[in-house]
């Protein structure tokens, strides 16, 4: 073998290892940022609609936040109520103390008991819908991004069931999708080509 035809050889082994390791994988995943997206956003709503708003602040911008995620958080719980004086619970004996005798011996009939108070009634909602994914453009206070279309039905006692239609425009932050806006969508909405892109262009 000449020279010429050992030099070509290594030449080609060379040019087929350059190539085996710099050819990209065919089966590598693809980027989808518009799937990514819809995924934060009905992750952010089904937070939001459990009331677990630490993760649903997690899911928020520092812009929605407007705060850290802890200051979020404690703005959704609200403060601690404080008892007032007529609140406050005396020591006084009363008949519904363990009970009391009277001078000829016998006792009080007990007084009724009543189940505590648990608030007003709370509505029964329904799963998470998540669709309609669209490219937003930004507009003055929020940067472009993805809106995502999210339904649920709201049901409150003795009263028939609605659906909640909401846009939710989902932006990259830091490297991870995140809820920047969110707003009901309105029937006028529909008018314009995408309803999310309505609803999303006047914040």
């Amino acid at each position: 073998m000449t020279r010429h035809a050992t030099a070509a050889l290594l030449t080609a082994a060379c040019l087929l290892a350059a190539g085996c390791s710099s050819t990209p994988k065919k089966d590598a995943p693809q980027e989808n940022p518009a799937a990514d997206a819809l995924t934060a956003a009905r992750a952010y709503q089904q937070a939001a609609n459990a009331q677990n708003w630490k993760r649903a602040c997690e899911l928020s911008t520092a812009a929605l936040r407007g705060g850290t995620v802890a200051q979020c958080t404690a703005s959704h719980l609200g403060p601690t109520p404080t008892p007032t004086p007529s609140e406050t619970v005396t020591l006084t004996p009363s008949p519904t103390d363990s009970p009391p005798t009277y001078a000829d011996g016998s006792t009080p009939e007990p007084l009724p008991t009543h189940p505590p108070a648990t608030g007003p009634d709370r509505a029964t909602i329904g799963p998470v819908t998540a669709g309609g994914t669209v490219q937003v453009a930004a507009t003055r206070v929020h940067p472009a991004g993805y809106g995502v279309l999210i339904t649920y039905t709201v049901q409150w006692p003795g009263k028939p069931a609605t659906t909640a239609r909401r846009a939710l425009r989902v932006v990259d932050e830091g490297g991870a999708w995140h809820v920047d806006q969110h707003e009901d969508v309105q029937d006028g909405d529909s008018g314009h080509g995408s309803p999310v892109a309505a609803a999303l262009s006047g914040g």
